[in-house]
């Protein structure tokens, strides 16, 4: 597991925003092909396709490609609505979360303990 400190995290932030942004935009865009969805799920057993189904799968793959990406850096995505990722880190000598969600400042500001998640957010 990386671990970050909160200048390292903040570092990151302007790229992983980037890419949360456009996560959060692709992922409201699968809302238009959930109808869609279903009806191929009910047909798939009769060989139907999928309108449009080429589009929700290439969204599918651009959110995992963009969710992947991040990953690999060791920055956790927690959702895709609300652009939130947590920076694993060490604070007193346990591992922590740092956390950050879109629309926020452009530094890190809370963090949480591990089993808290963000319900139990704490400012640095």
């Amino acid at each position: 597991m990386k671990l970050f400190t909160v200048d390292e995290a903040n570092e990151m932030l302007p790229r992983i925003r980037m890419k949360l942004q456009m996560i959060r935009e692709l992922h409201r865009g699968l809302d238009q092909y959930k109808e869609l969805a279903r009806a191929a799920a009910a047909a798939s057993d009769k060989g139907g396709g999928m309108v449009g189904g080429s589009a929700y799968v290439k969204t599918l793959y651009e959110i995992g490609k963009l969710t992947t990406e991040i990953t690999d850096i060791g920055v956790q995505v927690k959702d895709y609505s609300r652009g939130l990722i947590d920076f694993p880190s060490v604070r007193e000598g346990r591992i922590v979360l740092l956390c950050w969600q879109l629309g926020e400042p452009d530094e890190i500001e809370w963090w949480h303990e591990i089993e808290d998640g963000f319900a139990g957010r704490q400012r640095l």
